[in-house]
């Protein structure tokens, strides 16, 4: 969706458009300006994501329904779980992947701020 800086703005279900892709996940933009990006993201029961990062940006996920399931860390060592109501935190640059361990698809929502390209597929984090 296009912005402009001096207006208020809404977008429906049927406004947002397909984000980055990653596989295993359905990402849509509802808004993205030269600093941000917002927008909602599927995952179908027993899903695992490819490995990815979000280059400069930070990112907020809100988990809607189902579960979200992260792993991140020295060779994916690291785990962090999340039902309906949760906020997880990732840093900038940090390599992840995603699952949804939930017998039901999760819905989330995800904000990031940053600059620059805000997916970046990879094939896996780097040992420690």
């Amino acid at each position: 969706m296009d912005l402009r800086r001096d207006e208020v703005l809404l977008a429906r279900p049927g406004d947002r458009r397909p984000g980055p892709m990653t596989a295993g996940m359905d990402r849509q933009e509802a808004f993205a300006t030269d600093g941000m990006w917002s927008g909602f993201v599927r995952t179908e029961p027993g899903m695992e994501s490819g490995w990815h990062h979000h280059g400069e940006h930070e990112s907020v996920i809100y988990v809607l329904t189902g579960a979200l399931r992260l792993e991140f860390g020295p060779d994916g060592s690291h785990t962090v779980e999340a039902g309906p109501g949760d906020f997880i935190y990732v840093p900038k640059g940090a390599v992840h992947r995603e699952s949804n361990p939930s017998s039901v698809p999760a819905d989330i929502i995800v904000t990031r701020a940053g600059t620059g390209q805000s997916t970046f597929n990879v094939d896996g984090p780097a040992g420690q």
